[in-house]
């Protein structure tokens, strides 16, 4: 029997294929044994003879049978990927790099705030967070995009606002009249009631800019640096912390991240970039 190695790939046939928008697709996936993860890590995905690159699963971390990964297209590997359709099969290994402390969650108000395609990795946090609604305070979320049509997971997002314990809030920086959403950027929509900002975590996902502000407010709010967690996915590629595309100060994203407190990265330079 051959030795399971951290460059082992496993094989997974697609089972389903969902277009959210016209550049992002989430693929359903069934390995041929069950693989773990941990919301906030992240996987490396393959197809045969082009190669691979790495994505933060978007599908609840206790599903084994299954696994998704919505998937945005900007290059060569992703080009591949979106051509895929059911019976394709592709690899996936991991996971790497370290996820959100669940368990420094517990007692706490979790304020979650996304945007973009950072609203991907979010969706594997929330479930989590669902799941371990009992042992949390106040459960906030709080997401933007650019227009209606970009929103990932809409019908999805929208039946979380059925749930009494989540105080949810939608926006997009401008309307196409698609859907009925609120107009400004996220941050415009970051309040709260009766969050104990004192002890509260907050959590931000999306393009670096809008992080950095989101963060910004998280501050003018009162939340302590060591509570503000950033996903902080920074040209990731090898997995290991060896070829060095991810480095941010003196940690590798796929090594020490992605997930990263504030305090842990406040001091060095260009961390939005």
């Amino acid at each position: 029997m051959t030795e399971k190695t951290p460059y082992s790939s496993v094989e997974c046939e697609v089972l389903d294929v969902k277009v959210e928008t016209p550049a992002i697709r989430t693929f359903k996936l069934r390995p041929v044994r069950e693989l773990s993860f941990l919301p906030g890590q992240f996987m490396q995905v393959s197809v045969p003879g082009v190669g691979e690159a790495p994505f933060t699963p978007s599908s609840f971390c206790k599903i084994k049978e299954t696994i998704e990964f919505t998937i945005v297209r900007v290059g060569r590997v992703t080009e591949a990927i979106h051509t895929l359709k059911p019976g394709d099969r592709v690899g996936v290994r991991g996971p790497y790099g370290k996820g959100y402390p669940l368990d420094a969650f517990r007692g706490r108000d979790v304020f979650v705030v996304g945007g973009g395609v950072g609203l991907a990795p979010l969706r594997t946090l929330m479930y989590s967070l669902f799941d371990m609604r009992k042992d949390l305070g106040k459960l906030v979320y709080r997401a933007g995009c650019r227009t209606p049509s970009d929103f990932l997971y809409w019908e999805e997002i929208n039946s979380w606002a059925s749930k009494p314990e989540l105080d949810m809030r939608l926006t997009v920086d401008r309307s196409d009249g698609t859907r009925e959403c609120a107009v400004g950027l996220v941050t415009t929509i970051m309040d709260f009631d009766g969050v104990d900002v004192s002890k509260a975590v907050g959590v931000a996902c999306g393009p670096p800019v809008m992080m950095k502000f989101v963060t910004k407010s998280f501050l003018s709010l009162g939340f302590r640096d060591e509570n503000i967690y950033l996903s902080m996915e920074k040209n990731m590629s090898c997995g290991f912390g060896k070829c060095g595309h991810c480095r941010l100060g003196n940690f590798y994203c796929c090594k020490d991240g992605p997930v990263f407190t504030y305090a842990a990265i406040k001091e060095f330079p260009g961390i939005w970039d």
